[in-house]
Order: C-alpha cells, then sequence, then structure tokens
C-alpha cells in the first residue's frame, strides 16, 4: 500500500508540470563611469615622444654624474642602453620605464659612496701583516 501510495503521488509530479516560474529580478544598471575617467584624453603619441625623451635626457645626466663620480653601476648603463634603443624603436612605455630605472639606478650608485667600501673585521691574536 505504501508503495502504490508512492507511485500514485510521484505520478501526479510528473503528470502536470509546472510552468517555470518567470520572474524577473530588478538588476540594477551598471553605474556610469565618473566623469573625471571619461574626460581622460586619449594618450597623445607626441606627448609620449616628448616625455621619452625628457626622462633619457634626465637619465643620461645621471648616468654622467655617477661615471664621474665611479659610482656607476653595470646594470644602469644597461637600463640606459636599452631606454635609447626603445626610443629608437618607438617604444615609448619601454623607452620611460629604462630611463626611470637608470635614474635610480645612477642615483642609488651615488648614495652607496656615503657607506664604506669595506668594513675590516678586527682579527684577535694576529699581526696586521698576516692578514
Amino acid at each position: 500500500m505504501a508503495v502504490g501510495a508512492s507511485l500514485g503521488l510521484s505520478g501526479c509530479a510528473t503528470l502536470a508540470p509546472e510552468e517555470p516560474v518567470t520572474t524577473v529580478a530588478a538588476v540594477p544598471a551598471p553605474a556610469p563611469p565618473p566623469a573625471a575617467a571619461a574626460a581622460k584624453p586619449a594618450s597623445d603619441p607626441g606627448a609620449r615622444t616628448e616625455e621619452a625623451r625628457a626622462l633619457l635626457a634626465q637619465a643620461e645626466t645621471d648616468i654622467q654624474r655617477a661615471r664621474a663620480r665611479r659610482a656607476l653601476w653595470s646594470k644602469a648603463w644597461e637600463a640606459l642602453v636599452g631606454a635609447r634603443a626603445s626610443l629608437a624603436a618607438e617604444d615609448h612605455a619601454s623607452a620611460v620605464r629604462q630611463a626611470r630605472r637608470a635614474s635610480e639606478l645612477a642615483q642609488l650608485g651615488l648614495e652607496q659612496l656615503a657607506y664604506p667600501a669595506v668594513k675590516q673585521a678586527k682579527m684577535a691574536g694576529r699581526p696586521a701583516e698576516s692578514r
């Protein structure tokens, strides 16, 4: 009897399929972008070129200053050469990035001059000439 009742109930469920309820949820429309972001001008290729040239000139000055004080790092020189090559290839974003890196490394080389070159360790019991 229990089997018949469960078959009867399951049969009712399959005989009269319910129509899907189509309720539309109120989804808020995405907010428009702020006016400041919309008013952002398209990047001017001439402006990017001038920015890259200015940063490259600054990097060359920093490199010359570091070289004059014997504080030039090889990575700074490599970044400067890369910036020159990128500017020649009209890859302004890479030229800007590498020129900034060259300037930063040249500045760090100059700052390094403020620190002692070698810190001598004191060796107990040894004469100075055996060091």
